[in-house]
């Protein structure tokens, strides 16, 4: 790993983040709201951009896949800070919410059971920052480190 650390963490990174999101809908029950969802795709676009990478590590290719990984990366933190200010109600976010219907062959019925996912509300937080307070956090930081180890990468080559 010491030999690719922008690769390994443009990989490792949005997996971790996409796979805890993915954990807590699927065994904890927070469902995502819509802003929620937009925050998975860039990671999602992260991965296919970084496993490339990470198998063919050619210079040319392997950098620039990685750089859009951190991109993209960047992105996904930029969706969850604008999540976080309206969970925080510093400014209001979208008017329509997403629920998760599943697969029913009684759609209204599963539609009058579904539960009601609101993107202003934050289902769970910690020391004050909620799930798309720390996607910003953890995204944003991490995409930064990224774009800084390919080029303290470059000027070493």
């Amino acid at each position: 790993m010491s030999r690719y650390p922008a690769h390994w963490l443009a990989f490792l990174l949005p997996s971790a983040l996409l796979g805890g999101a993915l954990i807590s809908e699927h065994f904890f029950g927070l469902y995502p709201c819509e802003m929620c969802m937009w925050q998975r795709w860039p990671h999602l676009v992260a991965i296919i951009m970084a496993l490339p990478a990470l198998i063919l590590r050619s210079r040319n290719w392997s950098s620039l896949l990685v750089l859009s990984a951190a991109l993209a990366i960047i992105v996904s933190g930029f969706i969850g800070g604008f999540h976080a200010g309206v969970e925080y109600g510093w400014w209001e976010g979208i008017t329509s919410c997403a629920t998760d219907l599943g697969d029913s062959d009684d759609l209204l019925g599963s539609i009058m059971n579904a539960p009601l996912v609101r993107c202003d509300v934050a289902p769970w937080s910690l020391f004050g920052i909620s799930l798309a307070g720390y996607n910003f956090l953890l995204s944003v930081g991490g995409g930064m480190l990224i774009l800084g180890l390919i080029a303290a990468g470059k000027k070493r080559n």
